[in-house]
């Protein structure tokens, strides 16, 4: 049986160690020109591939013994009559850094600094999930990602 705890807490070493570290973060393009962040510990494997800038969408896996069982899939945007997107990734990069264990999806419920603000939504638990997050600028809404996603090959 998969603890899921210890996935919680690999989840947030994973994502903290990965996009959310920004520019510290080593990414590695591929043959079909999406880019993919990989993070390891004894024997799990955390796997973000995406495809695309702006917008752009994609999927995390995590691996237990070389099986899959979790995963995730996201989508995001930010407004196109924005000009100043490292701005915004860079606060989503500092929202995420403040993602809950106990509910390790993306960032937490809420986080603001300056004009911004960051606001996640989501419902369920791990095993099957569902979120929206959005960040305003001075309370208009600049960017928006959709997100899903659970525990896979649990029934045996």
């Amino acid at each position: 049986m998969l603890d899921k705890d210890r996935l919680c807490e690999f989840l947030v070493e994973a994502k903290k160690s990965t996009y959310a570290a920004g520019d510290s973060r080593s990414e590695k393009i591929e043959k079909d020109f999406s880019k993919t962040l990989i993070f390891r510990d004894w024997n799990r494997k955390y796997h973000d591939n995406y495809f695309g800038w702006e917008p752009y969408g994609g999927r995390e896996v995590v691996f237990f013994k070389g099986q899959p069982v979790y995963i995730m899939t996201y989508y995001w945007a930010v407004n196109e009559d924005i000009s100043d997107l490292k701005m915004i990734y860079t606060f989503l990069q500092e929202s995420l850094k403040l993602i809950p264990l106990d509910k390790p999806f993306r960032g937490p419920r809420e986080y603001k600094k300056d004009s911004l603000a960051y606001i996640n939504d989501f419902v369920w638990e791990i095993n099957n999930f569902s979120g929206e997050e959005k960040i305003l600028e001075n309370g208009k809404e600049i960017y928006r990602a959709k997100y899903m996603g659970g525990l896979v090959d649990q029934r045996k």
